[in-house]
């Protein structure tokens, strides 16, 4: 049972994705914050971001934990750090590195059949990490309102965090390896008009239809 969700920063992925989890009684992976944690481990290591090979060691070699909401790189507490504005401002540049993605999506791939399955959140996951999924959602909302959310979550100034978000939306959906796209098979929904619960419900309902038809 796996439940991929993508959409662009700010969608409310994380969110959704944990209290889905937790309803659907499964894991919940954030494959952002593992990019995240690599540009941490480039950035203090002093790697360059468009050295592709050093930045790709960095993700081969860094020991990453994730536990419940807590994140780890080489047993240092880096929760907080890799939401912090150096590592944002920075992130899509790891992401587009072919070498990294290819890194992690082993790493993703291994972590999820571990665990027996999970809901599985980030930028590709439907359309090439998990293709085969349970369900393939598409979450997105306004740029304004994803702005909002962010200043909401931890402050800033609301027109300089959407132009923000409209850079790395660019970034995302032209980068050449595993751009960020709607699968044709996605589940798409707008959040920028629904609360948390509404959209859980209807992800929840969606996967257990398909799971309902499966068993007939």
């Amino acid at each position: 049972r796996i439940v991929a969700i993508d959409g662009p920063a700010g969608a409310g992925k994380s969110t959704i994705a944990k209290a889905l989890a937790v309803s659907l009684s499964i894991p919940y992976l954030d494959t952002g914050a593992m990019y995240r944690m690599v540009t941490y481990a480039a950035l203090r290591d002093g790697i360059d971001l468009k050295n592709e090979s050093g930045v790709a060691d960095v993700a081969k070699r860094m020991n990453a934990v994730m536990s419940s909401d807590r994140f780890f790189v080489d047993d240092v507490d880096v929760t907080d750090i890799i939401r912090g504005p150096q590592v944002t401002e920075a992130v899509s540049t790891v992401a587009a590195l072919s070498a990294v993605r290819n890194e992690l999506r082993v790493s993703q791939r291994s972590w999820v059949e571990n665990a027996g399955g999970g809901v599985v959140e980030g930028r590709d996951i439907g359309t090439v990490v998990f293709p085969d999924a349970t369900l393939k959602v598409f979450l997105t909302a306004s740029p304004s309102v994803r702005a909002q959310r962010r200043v909401a979550q931890s402050g800033g100034d609301v027109v300089v965090i959407e132009e923000q978000i409209r850079q790395r939306d660019h970034l995302d959906s032209t980068r050449a390896d595993s751009p960020l796209r709607e699968s044709s098979d996605s589940l798409f929904i707008d959040t920028t008009d629904l609360s948390i619960e509404t959209v859980v419900k209807q992800i929840a309902s969606s996967v257990n239809s398909i799971e309902s038809k499966s068993n007939e």
